[in-house]
């Protein structure tokens, strides 16, 4: 998993409450788990104009030009803004990984759905909960300035806008040092290989007929 410190990047507004995860990425892309190749299927309902399925080349699918997505302004856009209860619906562990091929790193909202929420620092994405007021303020601000960009320091736990202006965010001391040091599941336990080679060993001697 990728390390997460400091990121700088465009911000994306999807300016919709409750935003579930057959929206994030539709059920019929489900059938891989690869973990990677969901980012053309992101929010695929509301990108193109015709019906998304799996082996479709989306670079000629028709294009919504009305979904934000869409719009040159947020090309390249690593940071998604959004509304309450992101990521709502389904447990299905594809919203992050479709959210992180496209190249999001970073989700700001007001609150998320629990199951989505673990799921996105299990894949090296920052869910970051902001008061409402705050969010409002940074709709208003991506709006009105094209190119808009959030500098969000992890380590520090604060996110600083293009004026200077600083918001400090909460995060479990557990999930922060996995983000910080790139550390999935099985990276936590690769840290403890020695003991369980140890661990192997002395079973095997111990009930050698456990292993014939």
């Amino acid at each position: 998993m990728e390390k997460f410190t400091v990121l700088n990047g465009i911000v994306a507004p999807l300016d919709r409450s409750n935003v579930d995860t057959d929206a994030i990425i539709p059920k019929q892309f489900l059938k891989s788990i690869r973990r990677s190749g969901f980012g053309p299927n992101l929010f695929d309902a509301w990108r193109y104009l015709d019906q998304g399925e799996p082996g479709l080349d989306c670079s000629k699918r028709p294009l919504n030009p009305d979904f934000v997505l869409n719009f040159e302004r947020y090309d390249g856009a690593s940071i998604l803004l959004a509304r309450e209860n992101f990521g709502c619906g389904s447990s299905r562990e594809h919203a992050p990984w479709a959210l992180l091929d496209y190249g999001f790193r970073a989700i700001l909202a007001p609150s998320f759905a629990d199951i989505f929420f673990n799921n996105c620092f299990k894949n090296g994405i920052l869910p970051v909960v902001l008061d409402p007021k705050a969010i409002n303020e940074l709709f208003k601000q991506v709006e009105a300035l094209p190119g808009y960009r959030l500098s969000i320091d992890l380590p520090r736990q604060q996110i600083k806008t293009p004026d200077g202006s600083l918001h400090s965010f909460e995060i479990d001391a557990f999930r922060k040092e996995c983000l910080v040091n790139g550390l999935d599941d099985i990276a936590l336990t690769l840290r403890h290989v020695e003991d369980i080679r140890s661990y192997e060993k002395r079973r095997l001697q111990e009930t050698p007929w456990l292993f014939q």
